[in-house]
């Protein structure tokens, strides 16, 4: 196993967030996180990236619990892109992916070709490689969130955490986002408002309400007419797609 959540529950004050979640993210797959706003993903998410801590549960990495690992060590293996991730307006592209390699050098190593096979690899893969010279504050909103996921894949993580990672994409950087984090050889949960691209590109699907789990599995168990009208309030026809077999949902207008 990679990543597995043990009856996590979190609590602000008397207010619980995250109820009883248990699941495991398989090694090398795409989790897709689905849910409405307010369900609890993104809180799920910072307790999985070890940036909160639960109040109950526990989470592992291979068996070993994430509090006994130590920051430097959790930045080495997991990298998590939020959902509104900001940066220093006045570095540049690639300044901000070199930060990426931070966690695998220490104080007083230098610049390796390592690193610089690293950085190229991820602006590569982002597509922001003639961008790498630009000004931050130059930068659309989608290409700021491809160079944040350019950081990420810098960091060469085994696993990968992302926060509506396709916000302010537009539909063919959306595709490419998706297709490229469906292909990494690493396991990555993904928290996404778009049904379809989640039917489409997650090998499994967790559906979330209200803190607690709802609905999991493959997106052909999951994704039902009944569980877009009890979790999303919408009508909608599910359908088996025939250009990738998955089920594309055509909502009633």
């Amino acid at each position: 196993m990679s990543i597995k959540a043990d009856n996590l529950v979190w609590k602000i004050g008397s207010k619980t967030i995250i109820d009883g979640v248990s699941f495991v993210a398989e090694p090398g797959k795409m989790l897709g996180l689905l849910g409405p706003n307010g369900s609890g993903k993104t809180s799920l998410l910072r307790l999985l990236a070890g940036l909160k801590k639960p109040t109950s549960g526990r989470i592992t990495l291979d068996g070993k619990n994430i509090a006994q690992i130590g920051r430097r060590s959790m930045a080495q293996r997991v990298a998590f892109i939020e959902q509104h991730a900001t940066t220093n307006a006045s570095l540049k592209v690639i300044d901000v992916v070199k930060l990426g390699r931070f966690p695998h050098r220490s104080m007083f190593s230098g610049w390796t070709s390592a690193d610089d096979t690293a950085v190229t690899y991820a602006l590569e893969r982002t597509e922001m490689t003639a961008k790498r010279n630009d000004r931050w504050q130059s930068l659309s909103g989608g290409e700021k969130q491809r160079t944040h996921l350019a950081r990420a894949l810098a960091q060469s993580p085994q696993e990968l955490i992302l926060d509506e990672p396709t916000n302010h994409l537009d539909i063919h950087h959306q595709i490419n986002l998706m297709r490229l984090v469906s292909t990494l050889p690493i396991t990555s949960i993904i928290a996404l408002h778009d049904l379809n691209h989640a039917a489409m590109f997650c090998d499994g699907l967790i559906v979330m309400q209200s803190g607690k789990i709802v609905a999991s599995g493959p997106s052909e168990k999951v994704i039902t007419q009944a569980l877009l009208r009890d979790v999303f309030s919408v009508d909608a026809r599910v359908e088996s797609s025939p250009y990738h077999s998955k089920p594309h949902i055509h909502f009633v207008r």
